[in-house]
């Protein structure tokens, strides 16, 4: 339990930073849809959906590769100063060869349909001038420049357990980003401009403070072999991150992409296809709770399975992990998933509006498909650790790509004719797809005794009380009440599976 106990420390540090980040940074998104209207608050989710895509290319698996070969602390300085010395050149090299192709690559990310004058509010918007696609996509290219120099500074706090020191970093950054964001629409009078620009000086100012925290780590020198180890363990990354992020925002942009006739068919004449990717953004975002969960897991579990790889029992704690990850994330599905309508409705007494605006609401069917799918995500990096210890990263890139295609094909299929609900349904299957692949492909390399049946009927128990409680309906005050009783029995069943799996697991009452 000593085991179990150190990674829900550091989950438990990591996940209070990460809900506080989130929850500040959160805290934008009724901002958004009040002062943005859909198809703006669309281009805003289109812009940070490339730069989710660019970011594997600027990072080229360097992350993976650290928390690998820094665990030598003797060789860590090396490690260390040798992986940022190359990022830094490669994502230089990316800005450089992005600004040349930004003719082809900005309409694709759809900044040729960007202006500046887009908030809901005429007032905010009056005597704003139209901001053109390329300085959007400079901005753009100065976030994923300066994230790619964060990346490898985080992972050594991480690698550290300085997850203190990791947090403040990071709600700082929040801070600074949401703060910026305030000011520059409400008192500056900018539109989604400001969006990018607070992010870029956020992400400044973390790169300094980031450089002081690690500024010993610099002493090492450049090592050519550590470089060539590094590439090696890491290039895997590329193709598998690069089918990992066509799996989160391809959505967008297909739902983005559907003809104005598919548009009139599913949500009426008076939408745009712009007005449903809008819709469909903020309906992500209401998935963040279980993001955050499995961000939070992600967080701590990487470098907990490495520093216990070795141990007699390590397999079984693993088991015994993904049972505890799944009761957790049962909890954030039935809690989400059974009142995200009367969350949406919360008021927000300084915007004098909702949690949500209004506008967004009639996609809210899709956030418990949403909620599964990223749930789904959670087992894929549960059952990633046996390849990771084994080193079998290229196997691991194969299950990314065939998740990839999927997500294509789906898309390609389904959107067309089901819309953004075509568009959850296909995240869900790839999700549950490539978890199930990642699965068999640990089992053969590295067993781990799961519990799939087991943890598998949880999910299915999980969604049942959510349909359940959605046949009540959604009338906030009439049906509060029977959903809370549903929800709290649904608790005390989740405690006594985790009781139940404690006792079989010790072998006593205790």
């Amino acid at each position: 339990m000593g085991k179990l106990r150190e990674l829900f420390s550091d989950t438990l540090v990591y996940g209070i930073s990460s809900v506080a980040a989130r929850f500040i940074n959160y805290l934008l998104v009724p901002f958004y849809t009040k002062f943005f209207d859909p198809s703006a608050y669309g281009i805003i989710g289109l812009i940070y959906g490339a730069i989710v895509f660019l970011n594997v290319l600027f990072t080229f698996g360097m992350e993976s590769s650290y928390l690998r070969y820094g665990a030598d602390r003797e060789k860590a300085r090396n490690v260390f100063k040798t992986v940022q010395i190359s990022l830094l050149g490669g994502a230089t090299l990316l800005v450089l060869i992005s600004w040349i192709l930004m003719p082809v690559l900005a309409p694709l990310v759809g900044l040729d349909a960007a202006v500046s004058g887009v908030a809901a509010d005429p007032a905010v918007t009056q005597g704003i001038e139209r901001m053109s696609a390329d300085h959007l996509f400079y901005l753009m290219l100065a976030i994923l420049w300066l994230d790619a120099l964060c990346m490898v500074p985080f992972a050594e706090l991480r690698l550290v357990r300085k997850s203190y020191t990791y947090a403040f970093i990071r709600l700082f950054n929040v801070v600074i980003n949401v703060s910026l964001n305030l000011y520059l629409v409400i008192v500056a009078g900018w539109g989604i401009e400001a969006v990018l620009v607070s992010n870029v000086i956020a992400s400044f100012v973390t790169v300094l403070v980031l450089g002081w925290f690690t500024s010993d780590m610099y002493r090492g020198r450049w090592d050519r072999a550590i470089l060539r180890r590094a590439m090696w363990f890491g290039l895997p990354y590329i193709p598998a991150g690069l089918s990992h992020a066509v799996n989160e925002v391809l959505s967008r942009f297909a739902v983005n992409n559907m003809p104005q006739e598919t548009v009139n068919r599913l949500y009426g004449s008076t939408y745009t296809a712009d007005d449903i990717t809008g819709i469909f953004n903020a309906c992500i975002k209401l998935s963040v709770f279980m993001l955050l969960a499995v961000q939070m897991f992600r967080m701590a579990w990487l470098p907990f399975f490495m520093r216990h790889s070795g141990a007699d029992d390590a397999r079984k704690t693993f088991a015994d992990v993904f049972t505890l990850f799944n009761i957790a994330a049962a909890v954030v599905f039935i809690g989400v998933g059974l009142f995200v309508e009367q969350i949406v409705q919360i008021h927000i007494p300084l915007l004098d509006g909702t949690l949500i605006d209004s506008r967004y609401w009639m996609g809210l069917y899709i956030v418990p498909w949403l909620l599964m799918a990223y749930w789904f995500q959670g087992w894929f990096l549960n059952f990633m650790a046996g390849v990771f210890i084994e080193e079998k990263m290229w196997q691991l890139s194969g299950i990314t790509v065939i998740g990839a295609a999927i997500t294509l094909a789906g898309n390609i299929l389904l959107v067309p004719v089901f819309g953004m609900q075509g568009a959850v349904w296909v995240t869900l299957i790839c999700f549950f797809s490539m978890a199930m692949m990642m699965y068999f492909l640990t089992q053969y390399h590295y067993y781990v005794p799961y519990k799939l049946l087991k943890n598998g009927l949880i999910v299915l128990f999980s969604g049942l009380v959510v349909a359940v409680g959605h046949g009540l309906g959604t009338d906030f005050f009439e049906f509060f009440i029977a959903k809370m009783v549903l929800f709290i029995l649904s608790l005390v069943i989740l405690i006594v599976i985790g009781i139940l799996d404690r006792y079989v697991r010790s072998g006593t009452p205790g």
